[in-house]
């Protein structure tokens, strides 16, 4: 724990005249569920697009594992491990399971001596099965189509395809938005099952509760700056809406 797996420090982004991020730092070490809030606006997503290869900071440094990154698209970020699930979740609907944990890195077989070449479907099958059981995830059948899963189960999906494919850091924007509350307890269940794994967790919520349920630690944007960041145990609901909405500043004066 002495070392973070992510540190951000001094990062600012601007879109023309507008500072969406400014100045902010961040450490996430391993193990760790760090939630992120702030009101819309406050720059949240802007520094997670930053983080995971959307967008280029304009100014400030990027260390992953210790070592400056400088990712330039998404899937730079992807390959050293740093995994992003946004709301719309990146599922193909039409495709199973396997198809979705899969999608873009298919496994194939050969024939011929390779001349001919289909995909291994039994192969990604079995995988498919035993990423989930280690996730303790179960579906009545692997092969029905996405379209068919309920929200909390495509959640799990795309959880699910990220371990897969070795994450080495987790962000999730809103992952219990729009879902039930049994779907949601098994999404939160989902990120504990993570950080027992040693996979930290930035979670992005408007949700309270989400916070208190499975947080290490809360940092509060408000107008692109980091206002606050404390452990959940030093805190509660009220001081955090009041960072929110700018009345409380950790780093700077108080605002009202």
């Amino acid at each position: 724990m002495n070392q973070p797996i992510l540190s951000v420090k001094s990062l600012t982004k601007r879109f023309g005249g507008l500072t969406a991020v400014n100045g902010v730092d961040l450490d996430v070490y391993p193990g760790e569920v760090v939630a992120l809030l702030g009101d819309n606006g406050a720059g949240k997503s802007t520094l997670i697009k930053c983080v995971s290869g959307v967008y280029r900071a304009d100014e400030g440094e990027v260390r992953f594992e210790g070592k400056p990154v400088n990712f330039n698209k998404p899937i730079d970020a992807r390959a050293v491990g740093v995994e992003t699930i946004y709301q719309d979740l990146a599922l193909a609907n039409n495709l199973d399971v396997p198809a979705n944990i899969f999608l873009g890195r298919e496994a194939k077989k050969s024939f011929w001596g390779g001349l001919i070449k289909t995909l291994n479907d039994r192969y990604m099958l079995d995988e498919s099965r035993r990423g989930l059981a280690d996730l303790d995830i179960q579906f009545r059948s692997l092969t029905q189509p996405i379209e068919s899963l309920s929200g909390g189960q495509r959640q799990a999906v795309a959880i699910a395809r990220a371990i897969y494919w070795n994450a080495r850091l987790m962000i999730m924007d809103e992952p219990t938005n729009n879902l039930g509350v049994p779907e949601q307890q098994k999404v939160l269940e989902l990120i504990s099952k993570l950080k027992s794994q040693n996979v930290p967790v930035i979670l992005i919520t408007h949700t309270m509760p989400d916070v208190f349920a499975v947080a290490d630690r809360v940092v509060v944007m408000h107008r692109g700056r980091k206002v606050s960041d404390k452990r959940v145990t030093e805190t509660d609901h009220q001081e955090l809406v009041r960072y929110m909405v700018g009345a409380l500043d950790d780093f700077g004066t108080t605002a009202v």
